[in-house]
């Protein structure tokens, strides 16, 4: 038998379940980090929806009450508050883990 047809020693085998076994039991970090892009467009996609459904409703209400501009006007004014407070508490929630890291290298 030549040294590339022999099977591989049990110390080879033993090393190699060890590994296998080290990684396995690694603790596992919590899931991905989503990349700076996908959460640039997250915020996008929460101000600009919270703006359409205030502005809806406004015009919806002016039109069932006949007062124009006025609720849609308010409603707009809400949704754009709501989504600053969306888009500030996901930032918070997207910087939360990179505070707690700057905090504890201090």
């Amino acid at each position: 038998m030549t040294e590339d047809q022999r099977p591989p020693s049990i110390k080879d085998l033993d090393k190699k379940i060890q590994k296998a076994r080290d990684a396995q039991a690694a603790p596992d970090s919590g899931p991905p980090q989503p990349s700076p892009v996908g959460q640039a467009l997250r915020l996008a996609v929460e101000m600009a929806s919270t703006l359409f459904v205030g502005a809806g409703l406004g015009w919806l209400l002016d039109r069932w009450l006949d007062t124009r501009p006025w609720f849609l006007l308010v409603f707009l004014l809400l949704g754009g508050v709501g989504g600053l407070l969306n888009v500030y508490r996901t930032g918070k929630r997207f910087n939360g883990p990179a505070e707690k890291e700057k905090r504890s290298e201090d």
